[in-house]
């Protein structure tokens, strides 16, 4: 059975597809397993060994659609469920499976603070779509792969050679992220070196961390690649992170997770720590929590509570614990 899987974006939803290729891949007897996603998003399944061909969103999608037909698919396995891959299933005529977005009960229960969404994990969500194929949950972590192998002599200084705490600054919406005053605060209280993580739109927030703080705390934002940061990733004593791609990735690796949440919720969106032996999920209750999906820009009533309320102590403790 020649099968190709549809997921375009964003990094944490992908990420969340990496069980479901390899249970197909394993579970059903000569499956070649195919994945299609935006080129942005290539790295996640550059080298996993599940997936027999990786194909990338052209600039048209007639031409994708072309694509598609020429591999003579068996099946599709749709898990973004949005217009796109229903004209690519419409005109394709494959067999199709597809992701049950939920989108009514979301919306609702965003518009009226309702709980009308089971706090099921994305990865179980998108594996309902193949379970009429016999393809179940193999209780196994998500898979990612680090492109090269890297010391970390090259990337971090001599003073946290010996064990770190990574904490992820970073998240694509302003409501996703701690302010600088409170990560400068838990910064404060861990007595462990401290690396921060993020791209370059964070990189000022770290280095005013840092100045903060002390050497204990090293600004990797913005001088590491993705590749290296999920390396420093994954050799962390431990990891505090907000609801961001670089948070969920650290869940293929065998670190305690501390997952910390400001206006979104990981039980609307099915992303909470997905089989970590040990992990903190850290938020506010709130009537107004969550206010987004996805996170906003700023707080729509201006207090930012879900996030300047949080309590410090228990990320705290988290990170001083030893990683058993």
């Amino acid at each position: 059975m020649k099968i190709l899987v549809i997921r375009f974006s964003s990094m944490g939803d992908i990420i969340y597809t990496t069980p479901v290729v390899r249970c197909l891949k394993q579970q059903l007897p000569n499956a070649e397993v195919h994945f299609l996603t935006k080129p942005a998003f290539r790295y996640i399944y550059d080298n996993n060994p599940y997936v027999d061909k990786l194909l990338l969103l052209q600039p048209t999608l007639g031409q994708s659609i072309a694509d598609i037909k020429a591999e003579g698919y068996d099946l599709i396995v749709d898990l973004h469920s949005n217009l796109r891959t229903s004209i690519i299933k419409l005109r394709t005529g494959i067999r199709s499976y597809t992701y049950d977005k939920q989108r009514l009960r979301k919306w609702l229960s965003l518009k009226f603070n309702l709980k009308l969404v089971p706090p099921v994990h994305l990865v179980d969500r998108y594996l309902k779509a193949v379970a009429p194929l016999g393809v179940v949950n193999d209780g196994q972590p998500i898979n990612y792969y680090i492109k090269n192998q890297y010391q970390l002599t090259d990337l971090l200084p001599a003073s946290h050679l010996q064990g770190y705490v990574a904490f992820v600054i970073g998240a694509t919406h302003n409501t996703k992220r701690m302010p600088n005053h409170k990560i400068i605060s838990i910064c404060n209280q861990i007595s462990k070196p401290i690396i921060l993580l993020g791209g370059n739109d964070v990189k000022a927030n770290g280095d005013e961390i840092t100045n903060a703080v002390s050497a204990r705390v090293y600004n990797a934002c913005g001088v590491t690649t993705l590749d290296e940061s999920v390396f420093l990733v994954s050799q962390a004593d431990s990891l505090l992170g907000f609801d961001t791609g670089l948070t969920h990735i650290a869940e293929a690796f065998d670190i305690p997770i501390a997952s910390i949440w400001g206006s979104t919720v990981p039980e609307l969106l099915g992303v909470q720590p997905y089989m970590v032996k040990r992990s903190l999920v850290a938020g506010v209750e709130l009537p107004c929590r969550p206010c987004s999906k996805f996170g906003q820009e700023k707080c729509p009533l201006g207090h930012f509570k879900c996030m300047n309320d949080m309590p410090e102590l228990p990320l705290i403790t988290f990170a001083e614990q030893k990683n058993a």
